[in-house]
């Protein structure tokens, strides 16, 4: 098969699948937040009002443990990237580790409160559909259901 058009085919769709993604697993961890609220409810009862102190960085506790572990264990995607058939992969050709996933989440953060319309205005010059923050770390997505 014609490599050019095995590239095409890897990358084709990878933006909107991406953004689908992003939604899915926003929802799942809003969800897994519930659980962890509550306990920060009874450890703040326990510690006297100080662990509530907790609830300030919540979507953060919940947030970077569940990108590091799926992002960053096997199948080298989340659940919402599974979903949706990609996957993230390293330029250099190696395995994409826990740490690497938490950095690429808080990049994608900090690049959305500093330079929202830049992040993903970049994909639509980049090789391989890339954003701002893969193109730092060095990674991409491609489709993984062909």
């Amino acid at each position: 098969m014609d490599e050019s058009l095995e590239t095409w085919r890897s990358y084709n769709g990878v933006r909107s699948r991406r953004i689908m993604a992003f939604f899915i697993d926003y929802a799942l961890v809003l969800a897994l937040c519930v659980p962890v609220a509550i306990l920060i409810f009874f450890i703040g009862v326990f510690s006297l009002g100080l662990g509530w102190i907790l609830y300030s960085v919540l979507f953060a506790i919940v947030a970077l443990p569940y990108i590091g572990m799926t992002l960053g264990g096997s199948r080298q995607a989340t659940p919402g990237m599974q979903i949706m058939g990609i996957r993230m992969m390293r330029t250099d050709g190696l395995r994409v580790d826990p740490m690497l996933a938490m950095v690429h989440a808080v990049l994608f953060w900090l690049g959305n409160v500093i330079f929202t319309p830049l992040i993903l205005l970049i994909s639509l010059i980049a090789n391989r559909k890339r954003c701002l923050h893969d193109l730092l770390l060095g990674v991409y997505i491609v489709r993984d259901d062909l």
